[in-house]
């Protein structure tokens, strides 16, 4: 795999620091275009594949790995970029933003030096602020070496340096920076989101595999227990569900009775369970209470599982 490099404007001390933590992973050999092109045709290999890559470089330096494929050696080379203080000269490479809002330096002369490069200053409790936020150079225009100096002393660094990978040929396919820059954030949500989706819908449609079955599993013995509970089927699940419920029943029954008609027991448990239904906030009769607990279970156990739509919308 076999790569270009734009190294212009990149400092000396930092150009030593990048290449020996890279020096482990890829080969970086620094030469003339002019004498890469040579070496270019030598090797048997197409210029037009080369003009590919040298396109729009200043200062190219070839890169080449053999352990590395082009999207890896991409994401390496991009962690060597940083942003350094503006000089006389430079070309904003986007469009240069100073924000409104307090600074750290005292009152003094650099008010007057905010203002002459376009900055607009005042003091405000006893510091200097910025008034309004302004672009202070727009992508492409020539940066002043007094605004490339106010700019650092706002520690704003607009010139991005590093060793930025151009292009790359891998198997002889020619790939350009733009195609080699992927979103692995953006990938890894897309595959969660796509893994989310097909197994809702391999439940749906009961599709047995290792993944499925244990919500599957769980889903009909939820249907199951419904069912039985319908059916009246005792057994140790059932049977305290049935119970309360008989129970929730006949305090129902029991309050529609006339109340010479009940025992101590029962007039007791009726008392008991008025006291309850005051002091819960709902105004809903016992019978309609046991009913409506009755059917807030059964839709739950209905929608334990979503159906098609609801993962579709």
């Amino acid at each position: 795999m076999i790569g270009v490099i734009d190294v212009d404007g990149v400092p000396a001390t930092a150009m030593l620091g990048m290449r020996d933590d890279l020096r482990a992973q890829m080969t970086l050999t620094m030469a003339k275009k002019t004498l890469v092109r040579r070496a270019w045709k030598k090797a048997g290999l197409s210029t037009d594949e080369l003009d590919s890559l040298l396109d729009g470089v200043k200062q190219p330096m070839l890169v080449h790995s053999d352990t590395l494929n082009a999207f890896q050696m991409f994401a390496e080379l991009d962690k060597t970029r940083t942003g350094r203080p503006a000089k006389a000269g430079d070309v904003a490479p986007n469009d240069i933003i100073v924000e409104k809002g307090p600074t750290t330096f005292p009152p003094g002369p650099i008010v007057g030096e905010f203002n002459s490069v376009g900055i607009p200053a005042k003091i405000e409790k006893g510091k200097v602020a910025i008034l309004k936020t302004v672009t202070a150079v727009e992508k492409g225009e020539t940066i002043s070496a007094d605004l490339g100096l106010m700019l650092a002393k706002l520690e704003i660094n607009p010139i991005e340096i590093g060793l930025i990978l151009s292009g790359a040929i891998e198997g002889g396919i020619v790939m350009p920076a733009a195609d080699l820059d992927l979103d692995l954030d953006g990938f890894t949500v897309n595959v969660k989101t796509a893994t989310s989706g097909a197994f809702n819908l391999a439940c749906n449609i009961a599709w047995f595999t290792t993944e499925t079955i244990p919500a599957l599993l769980s889903k009909a013995a939820g249907e199951a227990l419904s069912v039985a509970i319908e059916a009246g089927v005792p057994n140790d699940e059932t049977i305290p569900i049935l119970i309360s419920r008989a129970h929730s029943r006949m305090l129902a029954l029991a309050g529609q009775v006339d109340s010479s008609a009940l025992d101590d027991e029962l007039s007791n448990a009726l008392g008991a369970a008025a006291t309850v239904a005051v002091a819960a906030p709902t105004d809903e009769a016992p019978a309609e209470q046991a009913e409506a607990e009755e059917e807030e279970e059964e839709e739950e156990e209905e929608a334990s599982f979503g159906g098609l739509g609801d993962m579709f919308g």
